[in-house]
């Protein structure tokens, strides 16, 4: 793993570099030594030691910070907040990797699915629509805009309640009562 190191108002020492290092090491097992490291050491105000490292690994950045009044205890604790980040990444790889469907799985199967017969359908009620009056050309252009497949609106023109929505050859289809 390659580090780099930056000090801000402190001068970093061979002492404070060898400590990183040494727990570095139980980081690089975890990601397997591809990843480079960049570290930052400040001092503010004499008795506030902060400690930033950031982790770049595959496409992921990992991110890390202390602010204690011991440096060395800052930049423990903030390369430990590294290594619960890279355990919590690395898992979910490999989760996502052991649970994965086999290909047999997913390619369809010879026979269809049976659905159950035992649930009725039923009537899910969705939000209430204002209905605006207007014309259905009015109607048609709100529709083209929106996410949503129909509209319904009152005729401007009749004042009846109609609906406008989106046919799958691109046109549009107009209900009226």
């Amino acid at each position: 793993m390659k580090i780099e190191f930056t000090g801000r108002n402190f001068n970093i020492s061979p002492a404070i570099r060898k400590h990183t290092n040494e727990h570095f090491k139980k980081i690089e097992t975890v990601l397997n030594g591809a990843a480079t490291a960049h570290v930052i050491l400040s001092v503010e105000r004499h008795h506030r030691h902060l400690a930033e490292v950031v982790v770049n690994w595959r496409d992921h950045a990992l991110t890390g910070a202390s602010d204690t009044t011991d440096m060395y205890t800052s930049v423990s604790q903030a390369v430990e907040r590294i290594r619960r980040q890279a355990l919590k990444v690395k898992g979910k790889i490999i989760d996502r990797k052991h649970h994965a469907l086999a290909t047999s799985a997913v390619a369809p199967s010879p026979t269809p699915p049976v659905v159950p017969t035992a649930l009725a359908p039923r009537i899910i009620r969705s939000r209430r629509y204002s209905v605006k009056p207007m014309t259905p050309e009015e109607a048609m252009l709100r529709v083209r805009d929106a996410p949503e497949q129909f509209l319904v609106f009152r005729d401007a023109e009749t004042d009846r309640v109609g609906v406008i929505y989106k046919r799958r050859d691109g046109n549009y289809g107009l209900i009226e009562p």
